[in-house]
C-alpha cells in the first residue's frame, strides 16, 4: 500500500522546480527590459552572424554585460538572463 504523505512529498519535490524556474525566467526577462535595453535591442540576439552558440557562451557573455554596466548582479541573475534568452531567442 502506497504511502500517501510520500506521494504528496513526491508531487512537491517535482513542482518547486517548475514554479522556480518560470519565476526565474519571468525576473530574467525584467533584468534584461531594464538593463541590457539600454545598449542594444533584440536584433542583437536574432541576427545572422551571432557570436554566442552555445548556452555556456550565453552565460558568459550575459555576465560580460553585467560586468561591463558594473550591476553587480548575483550569479541567479545572471542565469536568469541568459535562460530568458535561450527560451525567448536562442533555443540552445
Amino acid at each position: 500500500m502506497k504511502n500517501p504523505s510520500n506521494s504528496l512529498l513526491f508531487a512537491i519535490l517535482f513542482a518547486i522546480p517548475v514554479s522556480s524556474m518560470a519565476a526565474d525566467t519571468s525576473h530574467g526577462k525584467s533584468l534584461q527590459q531594464e538593463n541590457c535595453m539600454a545598449c542594444h535591442d533584440d536584433s542583437v540576439y536574432t541576427r545572422n552572424d551571432r557570436r554566442v552558440t552555445s548556452m555556456e557562451g550565453l552565460t558568459k557573455q550575459v555576465k560580460r554585460c553585467e560586468l561591463t554596466l558594473g550591476l553587480q548582479w548575483f550569479d541567479e541573475d545572471v542565469n536568469a538572463v541568459a535562460g530568458y534568452l535561450n527560451e525567448s531567442f536562442y533555443k540552445f
